[in-house]
């Protein structure tokens, strides 16, 4: 959350993808053996993660923090769906990741968008932007959306496809993991409702300006792959089921 954009946005759409691209690619094909006998592990590992780092989310203040913490939960589905021996789980794995990617991202880029104008993260000092920003407001609102796996967005496609190849092999742990969407829809709704309703504070009054034409170019072909890939995954799913089915 300390990195500038530009090394947040590649932190969120690359690097925090590589140590799963490690597991699909060595541990499941070179040990298979191994990942199943650690499984178990691994499960408990991934719960814990998905229900501390939302629970951590939930109390946090800035909102950088709040769309970086939410990433870790995102990576705890990542894992179980990884280590799951079924090809929903697994392909579940891969489209969570790819639209983490573009959300996550999006969302940093808001974030940036109101520090500039504003110069703090701290979110109990925004409201009502929907009121100064509504074009903001709206981009915001399908990325934050996206972000929580609302249905009709990437993120849905593929946690709903996890938990179903997660439910293929425990129902306990399923059922626990959903507790990550659950929370997710918590963090999510308040951070948006917070920021965008209510009464305009004194300290946004002073800087009304909407989106500029370039953060609009910027921010706006995310928006919409995100819902894209949440009407029309085929285009998607359909090559990845081919990969981990090979």
């Amino acid at each position: 959350m300390e990195a500038p954009i530009a090394g947040s946005v590649l932190l969120a759409g690359v690097l925090i993808k590589l140590g799963s691209y490690g597991m699909l690619r060595f541990v499941n094909i070179l040990m298979p053996t191994a990942a199943e006998y650690f499984s178990p592990l691994i499960y408990t590992l991934s719960i814990l993660g998905i229900i501390y780092a939302s629970l951590t989310t939930l109390r946090q203040t800035d909102l950088k923090r709040i769309v970086a913490y939410s990433s870790v939960a995102h990576m705890g589905i990542v894992t179980l769906g990884i280590f799951t021996p079924t090809t929903a789980g697994q392909e579940g794995a891969i489209m969570i990741q790819l639209a983490h990617g573009i959300v996550s991202s999006g969302l940093f880029i808001a974030v940036a968008i109101v520090y500039d104008r504003y110069h703090t993260r701290t979110i109990r000092y925004y409201s009502g932007v929907a009121t100064t920003m509504p074009v903001f407001s709206i981009m915001f609102f399908i990325l934050t959306m996206s972000n929580i796996a609302v249905p009709g967005s990437s993120n849905f496609v593929g946690e709903i496809e996890t938990l179903r190849g997660v439910f293929d092999t425990s129902y306990a742990v399923a059922v626990i993991s959903t507790s990550g969407m659950i929370l997710g829809g918590a963090y999510g709704i308040y951070m948006f409702n917070r920021v965008t309703f209510g009464v305009v504070t004194p300290y946004l009054e002073a800087s009304p300006r909407d989106m500029t034409r370039r953060e609009y170019i910027v921010i706006m072909p995310l928006a919409v792959l995100s819902i894209i890939l949440g009407i029309w995954p085929n285009e998607v799913t359909e090559p990845i089921h081919t990969v981990v089915t090979n």
